[in-house]
């Protein structure tokens, strides 16, 4: 059985550990999935594995709406979780972004560019 928990330990909130990310972090695109790693290195440590999510409001003015893709992108890292580890490692920072104005239909459809953008990753 795999732990497909998203505890509060693994939730990116610090600014300090956001504004590391976006100054050394390493970007990756697949499809409307966006996201930025920084891993575990000599001279930048990570202690543990740190994920966050962001919508930008520039696409979705709309509040609920911006909820209903954080709540869908959240579900597919819980529930891929080993995936997104064995693709970027055990100790990686990271945050995923949704970069397109359209909504998902579903959320089969943001797991599979999920899943791509893992996969991608460990090629």
């Amino acid at each position: 059985m795999t732990n497909s928990k998203y505890p509060r330990a693994e939730k990116l909130k610090k600014n300090t550990e956001i504004s590391l990310l976006f100054e050394k972090g390493k970007w990756r695109t697949s499809g409307n999935l966006r996201i930025i790693i920084l891993k575990d290195k000599p001279n930048l440590p990570v202690e543990a594995a740190r994920f966050g999510v962001s919508v930008s409001k520039r696409y979705f003015k709309r509040a609920v709406h911006r909820n209903r893709i954080k709540r869908l992108l959240r579900e597919c890292y819980r529930l891929n979780k080993d995936l997104f580890k064995q693709a970027f490692g055990e100790k990686t920072m990271a945050m995923l972004f949704w970069v397109s104005s359209e909504m998902p239909p579903k959320f089969q459809d943001v797991e599979a560019q999920f899943i791509k953008l893992c996969e991608a990753q460990k090629k």
